[in-house]
């Protein structure tokens, strides 16, 4: 039994109808996760507000989409990472990327290899990454401006993959197809 509620915007507190409305205007249904994250309005909004900055970086959306599959499995979020293997299928991202992702292989494309790298050396090192990742980061074709937008995805895909782990979000329908287990470690 979950201590958690899952919320329609009906029945969330009042701060979250407007966002939860939103939401479901934006991408035609409701997650679950999103009725759970209801329960702290602040974080619902919160989430979003860090998501909406993150997705107007200079990363382009597959490179975006990197960084939040290496957070999402790093933190074990089977929830984040089905959702966004689909935005990397919308993207038409190469198969081979999709799969190396979602199991923590070198990644085929050498300079999204040096972006994932980064992403866990961030993660890793709690921010204190050694010059010689940011280095490679660099090397590969990054800016210095794309090492910071990986530590905005990084503090937005932890509130996510945090919070849908907390409240044990589930799996919605529509992402059975990319449904993913972490490795047993």
């Amino acid at each position: 039994m979950s201590r958690f509620t899952a919320y329609e915007p009906d029945t969330a507190p009042a701060a979250a109808r407007p966002v939860m409305a939103g939401v479901r205007r934006t991408l035609g249904h409701l997650p679950a996760a999103v009725g759970l994250m209801a329960g702290s309005p602040e974080l619902l909004k919160g989430f979003l507000a860090s998501n909406a900055a993150f997705e107007a970086t200079d990363l382009d959306p597959v490179a975006r989409e990197v960084v939040v599959l290496t957070v999402a499995t790093r933190n074990g979020c089977h929830l984040c990472v089905a959702m966004h293997t689909a935005a990397l299928v919308r993207h038409a991202a190469a198969p081979e990327l999709i799969e190396a992702l979602r199991t923590g292989a070198t990644l085929p494309d050498s300079r999204l290899e040096a972006l994932r790298r980064f992403t866990v050396a961030v993660l890793d090192q709690r921010g204190a990454v050694p010059d010689a990742d940011l280095d490679a980061l660099l090397a590969a074709g990054w800016q210095p401006r794309h090492a910071l937008d990986v530590v905005l995805g990084v503090g937005t895909y932890t509130i996510s993959t945090f919070a849908n782990r907390l409240t044990d979000a589930p799996l919605d329908a529509s992402l059975a197809a990319y449904a993913w287990t972490p490795a047993p470690c």
